[in-house]
């Protein structure tokens, strides 16, 4: 649920700001590139292989956005960000909620959207078996844990 529901957050929330260009170094970058930038070179510079991989996958999901804003009307686009970014919050709610038993974080702390990705990543590489470094830090704490804090 957290990569559907980030996939589909994350392709909502620039599908509008892909229509904006704006001239960057003598080259038209839409507004979600030029936004989402700082963010992606924080990734980078946390991980180089997470924010790697989660860079590639932006490049997947920009260009996704891009199409289906510039082949629909405004009216259309707008409705896709809004089936879009309620989906994506309705999967985090469901998944959280269904299979953790708590809240999502997101709710709470806004903040927590731009962690999302990087969590889903590391989860990603530790299924494949490559950052194993990684799996004690991300194992969930044990149910019986929190009630001794």
């Amino acid at each position: 649920m957290h990569v559907v529901g980030i996939l589909l957050l994350f392709t909502g929330a620039v599908m509008p700001l892909t229509l904006v260009k704006l001239p960057l170094f003598g080259v038209e970058v839409s507004l979600a590139v030029i936004l989402a930038l700082p963010v992606l070179i924080y990734w980078l510079l946390l991980d180089v292989a997470l924010g790697t991989g989660i860079l590639a996958v932006s490049i997947v999901l920009f260009s996704i956005a891009s199409t289906i804003a510039a082949q629909v009307s405004i009216s259309t686009m707008w409705a896709i960000f809004a089936a879009l970014v309620v989906l994506g919050l309705a999967a985090q709610t469901i998944g959280h909620k269904v299979f953790e038993g708590r809240e999502a974080s997101l709710f709470t702390f806004p903040s927590h959207l731009l962690l999302g990705p990087m969590f889903v990543m590391a989860k990603l590489f530790i299924a494949l078996g490559f950052r194993r470094d990684l799996a004690a830090i991300l194992a969930p704490l044990p149910t019986n844990s929190l009630s001794t804090r």
